[in-house]
């Protein structure tokens, strides 16, 4: 690791399923004959590091050099704010953190990995945080769903130390497929229980920070189009019901919390192509042709396309939303 990189600790778990298939806004590496989900944080263990090259036991929340966001709107400007980044070790959530670190933020990320290489895209963007953009972003090891206690006290440790928490991107997710009557009552509990119950969990934790401390904030949290269609060809009827849940659960909390300040909001992203997926197209080639059709755009989206919704939803250009889903892809359920 290179000096002033972010440390790290998680831990990986892996889901296995009945057919290697991919639903939307989930993203598997493939191990064996079993489906690892790479954007999730099912954490425990008990150390947290923080990438600052000058202390350990204090953020270093002050920039090296000005952010590089020239010629950006002011409202979409994230400089001294806090953001908090569930899943953000790979997949989707990294892509998101990146981006709100090039619009100033200092970014805390959490999930269940133990350590990604010294050449993962995380350790990259750890990099570029310090060396090119001057943010910071710090890294946790932490379970969502079963972790609950040292959740509440990571999110404290940052709210005193930073003396703030202005959002959260919740994008810790997992996904099976698997037949509705060969489901088993362990493999749903674990389904809702990471994507709902941790979405859940990780919001309240953050909110009662915010609420604490006065301050006002805004909450994203990752969801699906298939929480809002049943997907033509996937089996995926659990993890379907657990994004429309997630849908859902944003507009509740929306309405509780807006009186507090915190805007609550969701992002329903289409089929994403990861390095990943690419492999599963390798398998699968009829799925590469096939997936583009369903939608208006006749192609597949990348992570990197919603970097500006997270910068969108966690900046003050959307200050006068929230209760709202933010459904990215490509116009599959418009049809």
């Amino acid at each position: 690791m290179m000096p002033g990189a972010s440390r790290v600790v998680s831990s990986l778990g892996r889901i296995a399923r009945v057919t290697p298939r991919v639903a939307p806004g989930a993203v598997f590496a493939r191990r064996a004959a079993v489906l690892v989900p790479l954007r999730m944080p099912y954490m425990n263990g008990n150390q947290s590091r923080y990438a600052s090259s000058s202390q350990s036991s204090k953020y270093d929340n002050t920039p090296t050099s000005p952010p590089s966001a020239k010629g950006i709107l002011p409202e979409f400007g994230l400089k001294g704010k806090v953001i908090v980044v569930s899943g953000g070790a790979q997949g989707l959530g990294v892509v998101q953190a990146e981006a709100l670190l090039e619009a100033g933020a200092t970014v805390h990320v959490l999930d269940r990995q133990p350590e990604p290489a010294a050449d993962s895209y995380y350790q990259k963007v750890a990099r570029r945080a310090r060396d090119e953009l001057g943010t910071v972003i710090f890294y946790h090891q932490v379970d969502v769903r079963t972790g609950v206690e040292k959740l509440n006290s990571i999110t404290e440790e940052i709210a005193e130390n930073h003396g703030r928490i202005d959002g959260l991107i919740a994008a810790a997710g997992i996904q099976q497929e698997t037949p509705a009557l060969d489901y088993t009552a362990a493999d749903s509990d674990r389904m809702l229980g990471v994507n709902v119950t941790g979405a859940l969990m990780t919001s309240q934790a953050v909110a009662r920070q915010m609420i604490r401390l006065g301050s006002t904030g805004s909450i994203v949290l990752i969801a699906s189009m298939s929480g809002t269609v049943a997907n033509r060809g996937l089996i995926c009827p659990v993890y379907n019901a657990s994004k429309a849940a997630v849908i859902q659960l944003g507009r509740n909390l929306a309405m509780e919390w807006g009186v507090k300040g915190i805007r609550v909001n969701t992002i329903s992203p289409g089929y994403i192509v990861t390095e990943m997926v690419q492999k599963l197209f390798q398998q699968y080639p009829e799925r590469e042709t096939e997936w583009p059709t369903h939608n208006m755009l006749n192609m597949l989206s990348k992570p990197e396309d919603y970097r500006g919704a997270a910068v969108f939803l966690l900046s003050d250009a959307s200050r006068f939303m929230t209760g709202a889903d933010l459904r990215i892809d490509g116009g599959h359920a418009a049809w």
